[in-house]
């Protein structure tokens, strides 16, 4: 049996003070209420930094800068199968507007581990940890 991914682009976007940009679910989406990096599904012949620069202007209007690939991670929620490409970007700005998530925190890289995020993101918090 073979199992359809959807592919997932999102970033953990760093501040100007190397804070990385959380934001929740709204209660009513799919895991709702639980923190993630931003980012969406990539449509049909979409590039990926492409993908990542449209999510993140539709989710936060802001512009995204300094893309750089992070980690790839399959995962399988009871809901679907998503392949998650992981991107660290720098934020252009910092007046966002929450579209699709109801908060947002710019947390230090030391306490990303202090909130719920989805499941498939505790790699990444390795990778930012250490590199941070």
């Amino acid at each position: 049996m073979s199992t359809d991914y959807k592919v997932i682009i999102c970033a953990a976007i760093q501040n100007s003070q190397g804070q990385i940009l959380l934001t929740r679910r709204k209660p009513e989406l799919k895991l709702g209420g639980m923190w993630e990096f931003p980012g969406g599904k990539l449509e049909h012949g979409e590039e990926l930094e492409e993908a990542l620069h449209r999510e993140i202007r539709e989710e936060l209007s802001i512009e995204i800068e300094e893309i750089e690939l992070l980690h790839v991670k399959p995962h399988v929620y009871t809901h679907g199968a998503v392949l998650i490409l992981f991107y660290l970007a720098k934020a252009k700005s910092e007046d966002i507007q929450l579209i699709d998530h109801d908060r947002m925190e710019w947390v230090s890289v030391q306490n990303l581990d202090q909130f719920e995020l989805l499941p498939a993101n505790q790699k990444v918090i390795e990778i930012l940890k250490n590199r941070f």
